[in-house]
This record gives C-alpha cells, sequence and structure tokens, in this order.
C-alpha cells in the first residue's frame, strides 16, 4: 500500500515539473528584472517597454535585434490597459517616436513612427488568470514595399 501511494506521489511530482517546463519554455528569459529588461532592449531597441512585462515567446516573432527589428512581440503587462496606454502616450515620444495614430477604446491601438520606421501597439484586456494585459507590437519599415497578389 505505501510503495503505490509513492508511486502516485512521485508520478504526481513528475507531472508537476513537466507543467513548470512546458510553461516557461519559449517565454521570456528569466532572472533579475533588470536583466530581464536588458535582454528585452537589446532585442527591441529604442522601444521603452512598460515596467514588468514579459515577452511571450511562443506568441512573438521578432527578425532582427536591436534598433532595426522587424516583426511582432507579444508582452504580457502587469498594469492595466489605461496605465499600459498611458505609458506608451508618455513613452514612445519621450524615445524619439512620433505618435501617427491612437484610438483608446476596448482594443486600443497606437501607430508611432521613427525615422523610417513604423511600430503599431495593440493592447487588449487579459484573461482572469493570465496577465492584466495583453501588449502586441509590430515593427515595420516605413513605406515598405508591399504588393498586392494578383488575381489569376
Amino acid at each position: 500500500m505505501i510503495k503505490i501511494h509513492t508511486f502516485k506521489i512521485s508520478l504526481l511530482a513528475l507531472f508537476i515539473a513537466g507543467l513548470a517546463a512546458c510553461a516557461s519554455s519559449g517565454d521570456s528569459p528569466t532572472g533579475t528584472p533588470q536583466e530581464v529588461q536588458e535582454i528585452q532592449s537589446q532585442l527591441l531597441g529604442d522601444m521603452p517597454l512598460p515596467a514588468a512585462s514579459k515577452i511571450i515567446g511562443a506568441d512573438s516573432l521578432i527578425i532582427g535585434r536591436g534598433d532595426n527589428w522587424v516583426g511582432r512581440v507579444v508582452l504580457s503587462g502587469v498594469q492595466t490597459p489605461t496605465d499600459i496606454y498611458a505609458f506608451f502616450q508618455s513613452e514612445y515620444p519621450r524615445a524619439g517616436w512620433t505618435t501617427v495614430s491612437a484610438v483608446k477604446s476596448k482594443t486600443s491601438i497606437l501607430v508611432f513612427t521613427k525615422g523610417d520606421r513604423t511600430a503599431t501597439v495593440e493592447l487588449n484586456e487579459g484573461s482572469m488568470t493570465g496577465p492584466k494585459t495583453l501588449i502586441t507590437i509590430t515593427s515595420s519599415p516605413k513605406n515598405a514595399n508591399v504588393v498586392a497578389p494578383s488575381k489569376k
């Protein structure tokens, strides 16, 4: 009886350890808040991020790094969407970004430009069990040559 009970506990511990490993794979780097912020700034360059926000690696696609990356980065935010909206409204212009448009609603969208780059920030309310805010930043060259697919 004791062997079966011990086996069940060992199996449960192994299952929990496996879940913990899955939950952390592909997500933000780990370490002190300063170390995480440094890694994120190396990836995203001159794009300030709200305090304690973390990259959700499984949902992000970052090509390049620093001030020339393109793609989409999805972050989890610990502040409310209203607070994070205010952060982007104040901090991006301080970092040299120009606000092109800003719409505050259930899904808020902010568009910024800097030099030959465009950044679109989308803010959505998070789930009850997840982050307070989901932040999606899309970065691309301004005036990229986009060709519509031809109809055949």
